[in-house]
């Protein structure tokens, strides 16, 4: 019996890898998340990023963020030397400043970044090429980016960490850390990393990436009983309401005054994520109890890198007064100036200085945020909780993106579509989620 020839060796072995990568893909996409275990294509850049992130996040806590925001922060790099790679940190002392804004534990977040268990990669439907890993406890996200989107971000820090210091509860996505990692001989990947909008995840029911608009906004729907995670988009959505009740008005407010920053950006094409999830009895807000209202009050008013400023900027009206009574239910607005500043100084009983930390709370346009983990994403209607945020921001209105508009103003006349001017963009998004939320 002879032997195989040597040149059909290395083909079938490139055969079998094929056979076992497809059938790996296929268990993905039915389980939506993989582990990235010893066999996975990722597991050894998974290793790399977990030592470099360790590290890098040492850094940061070795060196406590300064309480002001600059420049230097914002233009730091890192560069970092381990055995096989290099890793980089961009901006990382204002990265670090802005987690510590958010009440983000460092020692958590490297924990977190850095654990012995398996990173998993998140399969979706979604058209992105990118590439999606989280942390085991699936609250923070890795995503790897382009150079110009890395630019993009770097270069518009401050403003993006202002607008969240202004706005604290801002449906915009929690951008925590931009890296990058250098390999010998491979291409260098840059990569962000965010706090998952969809945080926990465990009885999620329907998950949505909203656009406001119709062409290609479409997605088969996963057969019932499925495991399949399908990200379902606008015109799946047709028929269906959110109902938030007394929180739909600081809902919209919101949702403004976030698609107006994006505007001054000049991005578009950015995506509102909508998910539901079915209520436990005793998370159904209708009776809270005095002492839960303290509790989510002060939750709500907390915010390490935030003071009660010596002015107050933005517009303070009947309206507003109206929306932080709506915060509460039926609580009283008086109630609520108690409680306020019962929890910061319980000396404090100049009815000035509660006038004018409304009038701060008002104009950043807070609200009374649910009692569960990463409640900044989070709201709760009579019967269902919904998760919500604002993703993929790197979308600018370059010059070819105004040839695309005018090309499918030609292929799509009479229908909406994504590639429209920022304005545009960010009123209709304005305009979708008035019309579907009650």
């Amino acid at each position: 019996m002879t032997d195989a020839p040597e040149s059909t060796t290395p083909r079938r072995s490139r055969t079998l890898k094929r056979r076992f990568l497809w059938k790996l893909r296929q268990k993905w996409k039915l389980l939506g998340f993989f582990e990235i275990d010893g066999e996975h294509e990722f597991y050894g850049l998974t290793c790399m990023l977990k030592v470099g992130l360790r590290a890098a996040i040492q850094e940061a806590i070795d060196n406590s963020p300064a309480d002001a925001l600059s420049d230097a922060a914002c233009k730091a790099v890192l560069k970092q030397a381990h055995e096989g790679f290099e890793m980089r940190t961009y901006g990382g002392p204002a990265f670090a400043h802005f987690r510590r804004s958010l009440g983000i534990s460092e020692k958590e977040y490297q924990l977190s970044l850095s654990s012995q268990s398996s990173y998993l990669q998140f399969i979706s439907n979604s058209k992105s090429k990118a590439d999606f890993f989280l942390t085991y406890n699936k609250c923070f996200f890795l995503k790897t980016q382009s150079k110009r989107e890395i630019r993009f971000l770097l270069s518009n820090l401050p403003k993006y960490i202002q607008h969240l210091e202004k706005y604290p509860h801002s449906l915009l996505v929690k951008f925590l850390g931009v890296h990058s990692i250098i390999v010998a001989q491979e291409k260098k990947k840059y990569f962000i990393i965010m706090q998952s909008v969809f945080y926990p995840d465990e009885r999620i029911l329907e998950r949505y990436d909203i656009k406001g608009c119709q062409v290609n906004r479409w997605t088969e729907p996963a057969p019932e009983g499925s495991h399949v995670i399908v990200v379902l988009k606008d015109l799946n959505f047709e028929g269906k309401s959110i109902h938030l009740g007394q929180q739909r008005s600081w809902l919209l407010r919101q949702v403004q005054l976030d698609t107006q920053f994006l505007k001054e950006l000049n991005v578009l094409d950015y995506s509102l994520l909508v998910a539901f999830q079915a209520l436990h009895a005793d998370e159904k807000g209708q009776n809270l109890s005095f002492a839960d209202i303290i509790f989510r009050t002060t939750q709500s008013l907390s915010n390490p890198e935030c003071s009660l400023p010596t002015s107050v900027s933005g517009i303070v009206d009947e309206e507003s007064d109206m929306l932080v009574s709506e915060m509460v239910g039926e609580v009283d607005l008086y109630r609520l100036r108690e409680l306020n500043f019962g929890v910061q100084d319980v000396s404090c009983q100049s009815s000035a200085k509660s006038d004018w930390g409304l009038a701060f709370i008002l104009a950043q346009n807070r609200r009374l945020l649910p009692r569960c983990k990463s409640p900044l994403h989070l709201l709760d209607g009579p019967e269902l909780r919904y998760f919500m945020g604002i993703i993929d921001l790197f979308t600018v209105y370059s010059f070819r993106k105004r040839l695309e508009h005018l090309w499918k103003c030609i292929r799509y006349r009479g229908q909406t579509f994504s590639t429209v001017s920022p304005s545009d963009y960010a009123r209709r998004l304005c305009q979708w989620v008035e019309s579907h939320t009650v």
